[in-house]
């Protein structure tokens, strides 16, 4: 077996060293004649080329072979001739082909196990007496009116030249005159084309390139000729509009649908089609049946602004799945001018965050406005309380300077406002539940004032010593005696009357006018360092129902902090929350006949009222410079 393959060896070697010149005696597979013919014309080049190495007949990259041609007439084998031919593998070069070359050529290709032939025929006519170009002329069609496109049938030859490493230079004809390049619409393109910039019926003529290189040595040159005829008809490349590479969102589980495109400027009939493609693979399907599938091709004609045809395809997806998200679909179209394509991203929708961001909103609304409610209905109950939790948010008020929590300004006797009721309440009541229960400190001037004191300075000076002004009155407190329409005058140049009157008095001797006057210097002092300095917080205590005819008769003054911070009411009924600002009065407390209540629970509502509006008993230690400026 062995001295067979080294035999076999030796002979396809002898074989091509040419020692084996014929090739009839060889039992060869026969691939008869090409049906394609080479046509030439004396002179020319011409190029004749085997179909024998090719995957079709054995495999020419595992299996060593050659080729050889061979003349059919003279059944010698052709070989390189300087200026004559030129053999190089699968192709035969005729470099001036003469009339005598018209006839069959044989190619014979051996390999280490067999051998195959072919024939190939070529044509040598003459030509046209009086014509310029060759006398087998292909045919093209261009245009009106658009740029248009010849392309030379020698693009052969360039890609074989090409593959040779070989300089060549093309020319294009028109008849027998030579086109230069970007003369009259004219212009030379890559790829072997001549463009023609808006073809006119004149353009429709004879044109010839020619192909002009240099081969072994020798210059040889090849034309081919083309027949164009100009048509009003045309069909340009196609433009896909839609889609245009947006991102698309649907939801999981239901029916999409997205429109194709495509528009095609032509005059007549479009010859371009288009198709849905995934992933390369083509949608072909229009069975609605189908969970994707595609319409049939609608198509609508368009005049302006440009001559065209609208096609449009739609592609249905029944029911979107996991698997048809974050892939693109294309919309392929394509013609013989040209191609286009455009896609669309499919992604799931995101999660509908409007009726839970809703709810946390109307949630978060809802518990600001009940807050706002409780807090309005409670706020004295809770800032007690926090008081109480967290009085280390609170400075100490020992260190101060200051002697009483609150200075307690009420009716005198002999006075109007005053009563057994009032007088039991100041002496009695406030000390009872501030004092004794709260922990709080009063100066209330018939019990704590010292004999001898002239008024003025008692007053000023217990006032200046105190945290808080507790304001008590009645409906009649503020009334003088024998109040006639003559005896009004301004307010303030009452009080200062008063006040000079009362500059000589002291708490030992009594004038008639004594207790009036006092009342007069407290609320003129709490007024004036109320509204004027700032420096101290006066609380108005209601102790009967005021009607708005008696409030009319107030001073500016009380009338004015009333409206603003609004009185601690001991006639309203205890039961009744969150009403002391208002100081409205109930049916219960018109049954009552307005009468004092007596209760003396600090944690009444009254009481409660009345601890919110005192200092605050802190444990936070003050700063030394600001106690320092207190005691000054």
């Amino acid at each position: 077996m062995g001295r067979w393959s080294t035999l076999g060896c030796v002979l396809f070697f002898l074989g091509l060293s040419g020692i084996c010149t014929g090739f009839e005696q060889e039992n060869c597979t026969n691939y008869e004649l090409q049906f394609d013919r080479v046509y030439s014309v004396p002179g020319d080049v011409a190029m004749l080329n085997t179909t024998l190495a090719s995957y079709d007949v054995f495999n020419i990259s595992a299996v060593p072979y050659n080729i050889t041609w061979y003349d059919s007439k003279t059944r010698q084998e052709i070989s390189n001739e300087t200026g004559r031919t030129v053999v190089r593998g699968e192709t035969l070069w005729f470099l001036n082909t003469k009339l005598d070359d018209d006839g069959e050529y044989v190619s014979v290709l051996r390999t280490p196990s067999g051998c195959y032939r072919q024939n190939t025929r070529l044509i040598v006519e003459l030509p046209v007496p009086g014509e310029c170009g060759r006398p087998r002329k292909a045919g093209q069609k261009i245009t009106k009116g658009v740029t248009e496109y010849l392309g030379c049938p020698l693009k052969e030859y360039i890609s074989k030249l090409n593959r040779y490493n070989t300089t060549y230079f093309l020319m294009w004809y028109t008849g027998c005159a030579l086109i230069v390049d970007g003369n009259d619409r004219y212009s030379y393109e890559y790829n072997a084309r001549l463009k023609i910039d808006k073809v006119e019926t004149k353009n429709q003529k004879n044109y010839t390139c020619t192909l002009t290189f240099t081969l072994d040595g020798t210059v040889g040159s090849v034309s081919e000729s083309i027949e164009v005829s100009v048509t009003t008809k045309y069909s340009l490349a196609p433009q896909v509009r839609q889609p245009a590479g947006e991102i698309i969102k649907a939801p999981i589980g239901s029916t999409f649908s997205q429109l194709c495109q495509v528009f095609v400027p032509c005059v007549g009939k479009p010859s371009a089609d288009f198709f849905w493609s995934v992933h390369r693979d083509l949608i072909m399907e229009t069975n609605p049946s189908e969970r994707v599938y595609t319409s049939e091709k609608l198509t609508r004609s368009e005049t302006v602004p440009v001559k065209g045809v609208w096609m449009e395809r739609t592609l249905t997806i029944s029911k979107l799945q996991e698997k048809d998200y974050n892939i693109n679909y294309t919309c392929l179209a394509s013609s013989a001018r040209g191609n286009s394509q455009g896609y669309f991203t499919l992604l799931p929708t995101d999660p509908d965050m409007r009726l839970p961001i809703g709810m946390i909103l109307g949630n978060v609304a809802v518990l600001f406005i009940v807050s706002v409610i409780l807090y309005y209905l409670f706020k004295v109950d809770i800032v007690l309380c926090f008081r109480r939790m967290f009085p280390v948010f609170y400075t100490n008020t020992d260190s101060d300077g200051k002697l009483y929590d609150a200075y307690v300004a009420c009716s005198q006797p002999n006075t109007e406002g005053f009563s057994n009721e009032v007088e039991a309440f100041v002496l009695h009541t406030l000390p009872e539940v501030l004092e004794k229960a709260c922990g709080y400190k009063l100066f209330i001037a018939g019990r704590d004032c010292i004999p001898g004191m002239a008024i003025v300075d008692s007053v000023e000076e217990n006032i200046q010593a105190s945290r808080r002004l507790l304001l008590l009155y009645t409906a009649s407190t503020f009334m003088r005696k024998r109040l006639t329409s003559s005896s009004i005058s301004n307010e303030n140049s009452e009080s200062k009357k008063e006040s000079d009157r009362s500059s000589n008095m002291s708490f030992d001797g009594g004038e008639e006018n004594y207790p009036d006057s006092r009342q007069q210097l407290e609320r003129l002092a709490a007024m004036h360092s109320s509204l004027l300095e700032g420096s101290l917080k006066v609380i108005l205590v209601e102790l009967e129902e005021i009607t708005p005819a008696q409030l009319a008769l107030f001073p500016e003054s009380v009338r004015h902090l009333r409206k603003k911070q609004g009185a601690v009411c001991w006639w309203k009924n205890q039961s009744r929350a969150g009403r002391w600002r208002t100081c409205m009065r109930t049916k219960e407390d018109e049954e009552k006949g307005g009468q004092l209540s007596q209760t003396l629970s600090p944690s009444s509502r009254f009481w409660k009222e009345m601890r919110y509006h005192m200092p605050v008993k802190g444990k936070r230690a003050m700063c030394p410079e600001k106690a320092t400026l207190l005691n000054v």
